[in-house]
């Protein structure tokens, strides 16, 4: 098999046109309204009615027709959010008090702010020299939906907005995407599980804990299957198994060692890599393909086995594609700008990520580098909510300088 290391963005763009090429696991499921928060609507909420239905009060203040505000106007009545006017149609020269919330008076056309206007006698009187538009502190029927008309397309992730907008439709319940299964493959003799006994040079079985985390996170459901020792034997049983999930993770195994035997085993199984590396640090070894399953093809990612490395490969390429599969319409991951609090020394042939820590105020967006060990230090990836992203070729990065920040 020839070997395929890109470039981070083009390792980026080949999953992300993976992506947007399946279809995902489309079956449908129906959950009650607040549980389907962080799930992904299977389909589109329609509005029922107008949003508003009336004519509707953006202040407190008092219903007038905008042309009579230059002279005085006689009060005739009150009305508040939840009524509705039962009064004959507003008449020139006349006002009724209205709260926020509430629909307009039929023959009323805006609504004087209760700041700009004053009430003796009966009579309400706009501050001199202040004029009002027709329309002015109204928010027109149908502005905000039209009965019939889509307010929240198919492939949108369920947040508390969203929620908001299907509770405002009347669904007590909605549609969502069930959610795709993921087997998750931690591979190596060095490896042991949580319970176990281990000795000195053995390494807890970290990996498949923070995948299955991270799984979750994306809307997926981790499945978590037992340790592949490094046999060819042990590893070709659980890809025959994992295969037939709708996504396949393996961490582990995937450098040039004598014992990083996931390449081979894939090929075995028939894959087809999109890539075998990226030019990143750390993750360069990542792996990219597909395989032959029940269901068509399974998609996988053999991952580098040191954690951080692991956690970082996942933000980048496999989050993407299981937010495809998810049936997300939004898949890329999230980029944004930060100052740096100090300087960061450069010069990698690799586009790098590292650990770092992300602070927003009112006077802007700054980000500090975690000092770290390498792509096997745990504690200072915790003690980071981002990755600092540093271009391959540039020799340094000043105090001050923006620079781009991976989120998590």
């Amino acid at each position: 098999m020839t070997e395929r290391v890109l470039r981070f963005d083009e390792a980026l763009s080949e999953v992300l046109s993976q992506a947007h090429s399946v279809e995902g696991v489309r079956c449908v499921e129906t959950v009650e309204l607040v549980a389907g928060a962080g799930r992904v609507l299977g389909t589109a909420v329609v509005a029922d009615r107008d949003q508003p239905a009336f004519d509707r009060s953006t202040r407190d203040g008092f219903a007038v027709r905008a042309g009579d505000v230059v002279r005085a106007l006689r009060v005739v009545g009150s009305l508040r959010a939840g009524e509705s006017w039962l009064g004959a149609e507003l008449a020139e020269g006349e006002a009724i008090e209205i709260m926020t919330g509430a629909p307009l008076p039929v023959g009323a056309d805006a609504v004087v702010m209760v700041e700009h206007a004053e009430v003796e006698g009966g009579l309400l009187r706009v501050e001199a020299g202040r004029s009002l538009r027709v329309g002015e502190n109204v928010v027109p029927r149908g502005a905000e939906a039209r009965a019939g008309s889509v307010v929240l397309p198919a492939g949108r992730v369920l947040g508390a907005a969203e929620i908001a907008v299907a509770a405002s439709c009347g669904l007590g319940s909605v549609e969502v995407f069930a959610r795709p299964r993921v087997a998750i493959i931690a591979t190596g003799d060095e490896l042991v599980e949580l319970d176990e006994p281990m000795e000195a040079w053995q390494i807890r079985n970290s990996n498949s804990y923070a995948l299955a985390a991270m799984v979750s996170a994306e809307g997926g459901i981790g499945e978590r299957l037992a340790i592949a020792r490094d046999t060819l034997g042990e590893l070709r049983a659980q890809v025959a198994e994992g295969r037939e999930a709708d996504l396949l993770l393996l961490s582990g195994g995937v450098s040039m060692g004598k014992y990083d035997l996931v390449e081979q085993v894939l090929r075995e199984f028939r894959a087809e890599f999109f890539f075998t590396g990226a030019l990143i640090q750390p993750g360069k070894p990542v792996v990219f393909g597909r395989i032959p399953s029940q269901k068509g093809w399974t998609y996988f990612f053999g991952l580098p086995g040191n954690p951080v490395s692991t956690q970082v490969c996942f933000h980048l390429f496999v989050a993407p594609m299981l937010r495809a599969l998810c049936g997300r319409t939004e898949m890329a991951p999230w980029f944004v700008e930060a100052r740096l609090t100090e300087a960061v020394k450069g010069g990698a042939r690799v586009t790098r990520f590292l650990p770092a820590e992300l602070a927003g105020g009112w006077d802007g967006v700054a980000v500090s580098v975690v000092g770290w060990q390498g792509s096997g230090d745990v504690a200072a990836n915790a003690r980071g909510n981002c990755y600092v992203v540093l271009p391959a070729g540039v020799e340094a990065f000043a105090e001050g300088e923006t620079v781009r920040v991976l989120l998590r």
